[in-house]
């Protein structure tokens, strides 16, 4: 069985039960501007180019796999309910995720709180969720339901609710999604139904989702780590290693050549 674990968009929408794992895509849009703003390839020399030059060797390599376009898509934003962590964090974390995918419930459960106990709250690490609803109108409200629940800064309390073992197979209907936003402690559940009724959350996920299928995302959870992408839930190892790369090359980058600081 492949290493990756995502639900594809494609089978979502017709209810097949999600088997097929489908790599992350780079969307060709993407590697396109890279190309044209030229930092599409990170590589000082070209094979058979020659010897690399005094300053070429000195050049700090990034991980392998990483697309400084992607590594743009971090937003950064100390006001953003949907992420934690620093914002100044050396490594931001992408999660593409739908709150009906049993994947991504799985990664939610069993790897993210290492991942937010061992880096985002050593400073190292900050995770920026994203809205990609792909198995329809549940889908979508629950998207827009975690979003209202945010604007309240209860979004991660809803995502643990939301993504809590046997949560999802109760569906996520209007009553239930008030019991969760309930159980996540939002205080105001009347304004919780009229944000997520409202066009400013219905203006956030679409923007997300059309962020992620612009990408070319195939399957949910998908995940961006400093630009290098990473598709479905991964072991723990393969996120750590992703993150300790990302970390090392960062400071590396700010240390600058051989720790001259520039």
């Amino acid at each position: 069985m492949s290493k990756s674990q995502g639900t594809p968009a494609s089978k979502a929408k017709s209810k097949v039960k999600p088997k097929s794992k489908k790599p992350f895509v780079i969307g060709a849009a993407v590697v396109a501007a890279a190309v044209v703003l030229g930092v599409a390839s990170y590589q000082a020399t070209s094979p058979g180019s020659g010897t690399k030059s005094a300053a070429s060797s000195d050049a700090v390599e990034p991980p392998a796999g990483t697309f400084p376009e992607l590594e743009k898509l971090a937003r950064r934003d100390g006001r953003d309910p949907l992420a934690q962590g620093r914002a100044d964090a050396p490594v931001v974390m992408i999660e593409y995720a739908d709150f009906k995918c049993s994947y991504c419930g799985k990664f939610a459960r069993d790897t993210e709180p290492a991942l937010v106990k061992k880096y985002v709250d050593a400073g190292t690490l900050r995770i920026e969720w994203r809205n990609m609803p792909i198995f329809g109108a549940e889908s979508e409200a629950a998207a827009r339901a975690a979003w209202a629940a945010g604007q309240q800064g209860r979004f991660w309390q809803f995502h643990t609710a939301a993504y809590a073992k046997g949560a999802k197979e109760k569906g996520f209907g209007a009553d239930r999604l008030r019991e969760l936003a309930k159980e996540a402690g939002v205080a105001d559940l009347d304004r919780f139904v009229r944000d997520a009724d409202g066009d400013a959350a219905k203006a956030a996920v679409k923007k997300d989702q059309d962020e992620a299928y612009g990408l070319g995302a195939t399957s949910t959870p998908s995940f961006v780590v400093n630009g290098r992408p990473l598709a479905g839930a991964q072991p723990l190892d393969t996120f750590a290693q992703a993150i300790d790369e990302a970390a090392k090359y960062q400071a590396a980058r700010t240390a600058g050549p051989k720790g001259t600081g520039k």
